[in-house]
């Protein structure tokens, strides 16, 4: 009622450009602090499975979604393999579906003789005498059984 209309209406107007920017201020920190904490990191798992996946070959160990561990039996595409999860019991799944490769396998013989020359070759061939492994089942090697 004692305040002027006038007066009221040019408070207002001078705070107008300095006010909306520290209104959205805090919406840019939580954003940004997201991004580095959550966004990021998620960005970088994925591209490391993605490249995980890519790799995938015969004889790699591997673990499931489902937590079933399994030997990668056959490459079928880009998108499957076929998985060996006990003896004589083969699954079809996606590369997708493995989370993790346990155990590698070493390159092909015959593609690692492709790329080296004849001299290497032959020294290569002269190995001592070769000790047979115990065999063991897949479960004793899980539990470190001999």
């Amino acid at each position: 009622m004692f305040i002027s209309e006038a007066y009221a209406q040019a408070a207002g107007a001078t705070a107008g450009g300095l006010d909306s920017l520290q209104q959205f201020l805090p919406l840019v920190l939580i954003f940004v602090v997201f991004y580095f904490l959550l966004l990021r990191p998620q960005q970088k798992k994925m591209k490391a499975h993605r490249e995980m996946v890519a790799q995938l070959r015969r004889g790699d160990r591997v673990l499931t979604q489902g937590g079933i561990l399994g030997q990668i039996n056959k490459v079928i595409s880009d998108s499957e393999v076929s998985v060996e999860i006990a003896e004589g019991v083969r699954v079809r799944m996606t590369r997708s579906a493995i989370t993790e490769v346990l155990a590698k396998t070493e390159p092909v013989a015959g593609a690692a003789k492709d790329a080296k020359s004849d001299g290497d070759v032959a020294s290569e061939t002269a190995e001592g005498p070769k000790v047979e492994e115990k065999k063991t089942s897949f479960l004793g090697k899980l539990l470190g059984k001999n």
